[in-house]
């Protein structure tokens, strides 16, 4: 059996400024409960502390016990916690009555009588659109800098591989854009009788968006602000969800803070009186913790947590899977 060589406690002790903390993986693995104790934990440290949720299925209210939809709330009995489940459905709102007025400036840019609708329904019923709201609140929290520190509960990892990969796309998309319109601008202008360089909010947003994103992506790929948690079981499938995935980020330059294995059974409550069932589900986790330790000994491995015997639900359920989550001890050896 593998050790924990720096735990989650002593990693964040290790970055200091560490301010944006992200928690992915296959769904189901856990990681809003992980994102929701690494909340906590730093809430008592003193940090004013934002815990999102950037993923459409949200999970924060069921957790804490209170609803935290659609703007950012202190969550009950924690000083320095405020909590926030982002409504899309808001933001995509707003963003297509944006969209509509920079496209009814294109069309009369290039003298073309369209009506600017019929271009919007077609922008906004593309499923991706809903990521690209999803990243521009999640981009809108980072650059307020109104708290010390955040901590994202993400999509399941494809999702947020795209979420976050979005920095790179639209930094792509918009220098292309740009190049585009200073072309058009200059041959306007050239035909023109009067010389007079016009207006071009179209342009001005476009620099002022290249601008922010290139703001993003520093942030993102800052080791000292930023780290990206991996969440798994000590099962196939969530192993090999990270396992494909992690290669991603570290290209990408998202620096990775390490992996959390969830739900261990705890051997010292296992025996031979045991349900055959649980004796064979401890066998195929010892099995798959040696994996764990092997491959992801380069990544670190920062806590390995129990399977208790109820959920964790509550600002209590957090603050005993706590306990746990900072410590060093290795469970279920």
């Amino acid at each position: 059996m593998g050790e924990i060589k720096q735990s989650f406690s002593e990693y964040i002790a290790a970055h200091p400024g560490l301010k944006f903390s992200f928690f992915g993986g296959k769904g189901g693995v856990g990681k809003t409960v992980m994102a929701g104790v690494t909340a906590l934990h730093l809430a008592q440290t003193g940090k004013r502390t934002m815990l999102a949720s950037t993923n459409p299925v949200h999970s924060l209210s069921g957790l804490l016990d209170q609803d935290v939809y659609g703007k950012p709330t202190p969550v009950n009995g924690v000083q320095n916690l405020w909590a926030y489940e982002i409504d899309t459905k808001e933001t995509i709102e707003r963003s297509k009555q944006d969209i509509k007025q920079k496209i009814r400036w294109f069309l009369k840019f290039a003298e073309i009588s369209t009506q600017a609708d019929a271009f919007v329904e077609s922008a906004t019923m593309n499923p991706a659109f809903e990521e690209s709201a999803m990243f521009e609140n999640m981009i809108d929290l980072m650059l307020k800098n109104e708290y010390d520190a955040y901590v994202f509960d993400t999509a399941p990892t494809a999702n947020a591989r795209r979420l976050l990969g979005m920095s790179k796309v639209y930094s792509l998309w918009v220098n292309k854009m740009l190049k585009s319109r200073e072309e058009a601008q200059s041959l306007r202008e050239l035909l023109s009788f009067t010389k007079k360089k016009e207006e071009d909010p179209l342009m001005d947003y476009l620099v002022g968006f290249r601008e922010r994103i290139g703001k993003a992506r520093e942030l993102l790929t800052d080791e000292a602000l930023t780290a990206f948690f991996f969440v798994t079981l000590p099962e196939a499938l969530p192993i090999a969800v990270i396992k494909r995935f992690i290669n991603w980020f570290h290209d990408f330059g998202i620096p990775v803070g390490g992996v959390i294995v969830n739900m261990l059974i705890q051997k010292n409550q296992v025996n031979d009186n045991s349900p055959e069932f649980v004796r064979n589900r401890v066998a195929m986790q010892d099995a798959y913790m040696e994996e764990i330790w092997r491959d992801f000994d380069k990544t670190g491995v920062r806590a390995v947590l129990p399977l208790f015997d109820d959920e964790i639900r509550g600002v209590e359920g957090l603050k005993r899977l706590n306990e746990a989550f900072t410590g060093k001890q290795v469970m279920a050896k």
